[in-house]
C-alpha cells in the first residue's frame, strides 16, 4: 500500500517546488501585465498632450495673425511680458484679435485675448481668458486652463531687425513684424519644445 501511495502522490518538495514554481510565473505574468497597461496609459497621455499643444499653438497662430491695432483706438493692445518662474519662461501675452461671431448672441466679432501661466495642484498650466471687447468687462469671463501639461511659455517678437521678449503697442505704436512663440513640455521625463511662427496682418494708423 505504501508503495502504491508513493506512486500516486505527490511529497511535500514536490508541493513546495510546485508552488514556488506558480509563484514565479504569476509573478512575471503580474509585472508584464501591468508594464503593458503602464506603457499605454503613457502613451495615452503623450498622446493628450500632443494633441493639446498642436490645438493650443495653431490657435495663437492665427489669433496672432489677426490682432488688431489702430492708434487712435486705446482699447486695442498687442502687450507680451517677459516673465519667469525659477528661469523658467513665462511669457504673459495680451492681444485683440478678430474672432467668429455668432448672430444669435451679443458679440462683437472683436476679442481681447489673455494666456499666462498659472499653478494648479503643484504643477504649472497655461491659462487662457477671452472677452468681448464691446460686450464685456474686463473682469466678465474668467481665465480657464487652456494647456495642463506644460513646463515653459515663452513669446518673443521681432521687430525688423531682432527679436525681443517684450512688447507693448502703447510704447512701441505698431504691432511686431512676427512673433514666435515656443511651448515646452515633458516626454518620457525629457524637455522638448515646439515653436510656431506668426504674422500680424491688420493694423492701421
Amino acid at each position: 500500500m505504501s508503495a502504491i501511495s508513493r506512486n500516486n502522490g505527490f511529497t511535500l518538495l514536490e508541493i513546495l517546488i510546485a508552488v514556488v514554481l506558480l509563484g514565479i510565473l504569476a509573478g512575471a505574468l503580474y509585472g508584464s501585465y501591468f508594464g503593458v497597461v503602464q506603457a499605454r496609459e503613457r502613451s495615452a497621455a503623450g498622446m493628450e498632450s500632443r494633441r493639446e499643444l498642436g490645438a493650443t499653438l495653431d490657435l495663437i497662430r492665427r489669433e496672432v495673425s489677426s490682432a488688431m491695432y489702430i492708434s487712435t483706438d486705446k482699447r486695442l493692445r498687442f502687450v507680451v511680458e517677459d516673465r519667469d518662474n525659477f528661469g523658467v519662461p513665462s511669457s504673459t501675452l495680451e492681444l485683440t484679435t478678430l474672432a467668429p461671431s455668432d448672430p444669435s448672441r451679443k458679440e462683437s466679432g472683436i476679442v481681447v485675448v489673455q494666456y499666462r501661466m498659472a499653478e494648479k495642484d503643484k504643477k504649472r498650466i497655461l491659462t487662457r481668458q477671452e472677452r468681448d471687447l464691446v460686450f464685456d468687462g474686463p473682469a466678465a469671463v474668467p481665465a480657464f486652463p487652456q494647456m495642463e501639461r506644460i513646463s515653459a511659455f515663452l513669446v518673443e517678437c521681432y521687430d525688423g531687425s531682432k527679436w525681443g521678449k517684450t512688447w507693448d503697442t502703447s510704447i512701441n505704436h505698431v504691432l511686431p513684424k512676427q512673433v514666435r512663440v515656443t511651448v515646452q513640455i515633458e516626454e518620457e521625463g525629457r524637455p522638448v519644445e515646439f515653436s510656431v511662427y506668426a504674422a500680424p496682418r491688420i493694423s492701421g494708423s
